[in-house]
């Protein structure tokens, strides 16, 4: 006895599959899709979501699935760029203020503001490293940078009023960076 065999059109069964294999989402067709994805994302139950936008519980099933996990990756991504360059600004900010405050400590002679000024601006020059990834959490050898040069530069030339303090601060800057 031989099996008859269906044999059915791909557009009568599935007027969809005429152009391509796949399905297209509906709900990213929407019209209101971001109203849908924002009620997926605050928890709406999807039959709710599929009532209120004439759309299937299982295409909202489908979209929350294959498409809305993309979307959030992205707009993640997007959200934490915009955080890092709100902290980098702030943190440029806090260097503008520190030497600020260094050349107005130099100014009025105050060596325990000037140094307390330095330290300062080390930190926030080390953080600003950090933020770049151009330092790790190991040590790093301020010696060696330009910027230390300059504030120890404005250092000494601060202590000039003072001669012996300003030699004491030159023999132990020294000794430090050998």
């Amino acid at each position: 006895m031989r099996r008859k065999r269906w044999s059915f059109r791909r557009s009568a069964v599935r007027p969809w599959a005429a152009d391509s294999l796949t399905r297209r989402c509906t709900v990213c067709g929407h019209r209101d899709r971001d109203l849908v994805d924002s009620a997926i994302v605050g928890g709406a139950p999807y039959r709710r979501i599929a009532t209120h936008h004439n759309l299937t519980e299982a295409s909202i099933r489908r979209h929350a699935a294959a498409h809305l996990p993309a979307t959030l990756a992205l707009a993640a991504g997007a959200a934490e760029a915009s955080r890092a360059d709100v902290l980098l600004s702030q943190v440029e900010a806090l260097r503008v203020e520190a030497l600020e405050l260094l050349d107005e400590a130099r100014e009025k002679g105050d060596l325990r503001s000037a140094v307390s000024a330095v330290g300062q601006a080390r930190g926030v020059l080390e953080l600003l490293a950090r933020l770049a990834g151009e330092v790790s959490d190991m040590t790093v050898n301020v010696v060696l940078s330009i910027e230390w040069a300059e504030i120890r530069t404005i250092v000494v030339q601060t202590l000039d009023p003072w001669p012996e303090a300003r030699a004491a601060l030159v023999v132990a800057l020294s000794e430090a960076e050998r």
